[in-house]
């Protein structure tokens, strides 16, 4: 594969350099190659980007080397990337915005994987069309393992979730962060989901304080799963489903079937890669959100 190419992605023209610049070291996974995942997991990842403004987590030396999150939009973009100027989250003083990239299309998926933004992070709610920033239409358990614990205990803190919001009548669906833990999801029941959020993490830390908790203090959470239910503030985002992480290994933030789920023994039933998240769509279609 050549260094640099010129490519035509619909009817956009994007640049594309370094091509074979190695960004996960330790795999020998190329830039080339993680423009060629996202290219093909865009079907399925386009949908859940679409509306939700993104912050992005860009390596541009690879995984092992100086990275930063970046919320406003690239002032070289192409002119054809869309971006919503929107209130910045967490703003006390009311008029510091952020200019956010809007992931509408393949080209702009594409532009970004280009720059190294190898993890694309979206808040639970959504932007209507001329800026208006919508009510959140997701909930989301972030399940965050303190060693030893794993993403086995985060499995079996899932199924409680799945129970307690079952008998809500609410379905939920999971996925792997793509690195130590994983999240449940469900669209919104209430509309203040946080507190929704957090008197289900607070009444699970009480019927199982072997195996969770509910507070972010670490001298609680060793050997132990915190229910982060704070990732439903709108300031806070969640990684993406399908995005790359930037771990070791190109590992992805997979969603995952709820037999998979109980079946978790071992960390390696529930780490998907690159590779095998494209077999698994091939196959299986998209599994977020059914």
């Amino acid at each position: 594969m050549s260094s640099d190419a010129t490519v035509r992605v619909e009817d956009r023209v994007v640049k594309l350099t370094n091509l074979d610049k190695v960004l996960y070291p330790g795999f020998g996974f190329t830039k080339g190659e993680v423009i060629d995942y996202y290219t093909r997991i865009a079907p399925v990842l386009l949908p859940h980007l679409k509306d939700r403004p993104v912050t992005l987590k860009r390596f541009p030396n690879g995984v092992d080397g100086k990275w930063f999150f970046e919320k406003n939009a690239p002032e070289h973009r192409p002119d054809w990337v869309r971006t919503m100027r929107l209130e910045s989250p967490g703003s006390t003083k009311g008029n510091e915005t952020v200019n956010y990239v809007m992931v509408d299309e393949l080209a702009t998926l594409v532009w970004l994987a280009n720059l190294a933004a190898l993890e694309l992070h979206v808040p639970q709610w959504t932007v209507g069309p001329r800026g208006g920033k919508r009510d959140p239409d997701l909930l989301v358990f972030d399940l965050d393992p303190g060693a030893p614990a794993t993403i086995v205990e985060c499995a079996r803190v899932a199924e409680r979730i799945r129970v307690v919001l079952d008998d809500d009548g609410v379905d939920c669906w999971a996925k792997t962060s793509g690195n130590k833990g994983m999240q449940v999801y469900a669209y919104a029941p209430a509309k203040d989901t946080s507190e929704y959020a957090k008197a289900v993490a607070q009444r699970l830390a009480q019927e199982h304080p072997e195996l969770v908790v509910s507070t972010m203090a670490k001298a609680q959470r060793t050997g132990k799963v915190l229910i982060d239910w704070s990732q439903n503030n709108t300031a806070k985002t969640t990684v993406a489903p399908y995005s790359l992480r930037a771990r070791e290994r190109p590992a992805v933030s997979a969603p995952v079937t709820w037999d998979e789920v109980e079946d978790c023994e071992v960390v390696e039933d529930l780490l998907f890669l690159a590779d095998e998240v494209l077999e698994r769509v091939a196959s299986a279609g998209d599994l977020f959100g059914s």
